[in-house]
């Protein structure tokens, strides 16, 4: 039997410290619906499409942009500049926040006051998961609250959602029979976006490909390899970048760490700035992988759920210069093979 918003409220009011994801996983329902709960007390539905919303986030200046996954959640502090809009993908690209975000997902978001001052921006997707997350700072310009609510608030402000059921993820596609075929496409590669187009053409998936594909495209790397990898590159101050995403976006850090800290199934890198959250026991598969492009071989450590699901992924920075790119790629290259 489903909650109704008024079980939902009195299930809050209950657990008032309890994180809302896990509240809602607890409950059996979206997250999204926790938040719908609350429309009218502290909660205002508003308009959910990047071209309307994104634009307007900009007049907040400095706020705490958050993507996640079940297994990874990345924070930047940065300001919503330099929106570029786009009917299938959208990008805001600015030193301090870069994401790639992908309208058709974008389909509720709410504007939320909580106790304490404090308040965000919430955005999910058909199913009510998280897509993204703008949490207001004690330096952004909190008197902007009032207008954004009122030029994005939507005429229904109901407490009960309409939602589809989550898709799983996409389990590994290979194709054997065509892994010459994959070979070469590898080799003609000019930019790593052309890489899902290839696998697309190919009937693969990404994981898929990597299982398949061999040296020197892909190699299977040993468990602790990520937790390696952050550690190391944060003892030498080598730039990387890290992309976590959902399927309605993307977001990505770039430039050097250098706090990295275990606490108990997390590794966590917590920098000024930057924040990293990933949960160790959820990664069942790491690669290092090599694609061409345009400046030269891009190495990468990416890695996997035990459903296939995509986690995250590590770059090296290819403007960064030769030094710190050869520097990153001997890291990648020192990490112990898996099986």
């Amino acid at each position: 039997m489903s909650l109704s918003p008024a079980d939902i409220r009195a299930a809050r009011e209950a657990e008032p410290q309890a994180r809302p994801r896990d509240l809602a996983v607890k409950l059996g329902i979206a997250e999204a619906e926790l938040c719908a709960a609350f429309a009218g007390a502290g909660v205002i539905r508003i308009e959910a499409h990047p071209d309307r919303l994104i634009p307007a986030l900009a007049g907040f200046g400095p706020v705490m942009a958050l993507t996640r996954n079940e297994s990874c959640v990345i924070e930047k502090v940065g300001t919503y500049d330099n929106f570029r809009p786009g009917p299938h993908a959208a990008l805001v690209v600015n030193e301090g926040i870069d994401l790639r975000l992908f309208p058709g997902h974008w389909l509720h978001a709410f504007a939320v006051e909580g106790e304490g001052g404090k308040r965000s921006v919430q955005i999910f997707d058909a199913a009510g998961d998280a897509i993204h997350k703008i949490h207001l700072r004690p330096e952004s310009n909190a008197a902007h609250w009032d207008g954004f609510v009122a030029g994005l608030r939507l005429a229904d402000q109901g407490q009960s959602l309409t939602l589809t059921p989550r898709k799983p993820p996409e389990p590994p596609k290979a194709n054997p029979d065509r892994a010459d075929e994959l070979r070469a496409g590898w080799d003609e590669l000019t930019d790593t976006h052309q890489f899902l187009r290839l696998t697309s053409r190919l009937k693969m998936n990404r994981l898929g490909a990597y299982r398949i594909a061999g040296l020197p495209y892909a190699r299977r790397l040993a468990p602790g390899s990520v937790e390696s990898l952050l550690r190391q590159a944060a003892d030498v101050a080598v730039p990387i970048m890290v992309f976590v995403g959902n399927q309605g976006c993307i977001e990505i850090h770039t430039g050097p760490i250098a706090r990295v800290v275990e606490t108990g199934p997390w590794i966590n890198v917590l920098d000024p700035g930057f924040d990293l959250h990933l949960r160790m026991d959820h990664i069942a598969e790491i690669y290092a992988v090599v694609k061409n492009t345009q400046r030269g071989p891009a190495h990468s450590v990416e890695f996997f759920a035990a459903d296939g699901a995509l986690i995250a992924q590590v770059f090296g920075v290819l403007r960064a210069g030769e030094d710190a790119v050869s520097q990153w790629n001997a890291l990648v290259a020192a990490l112990p093979e898996g099986v």
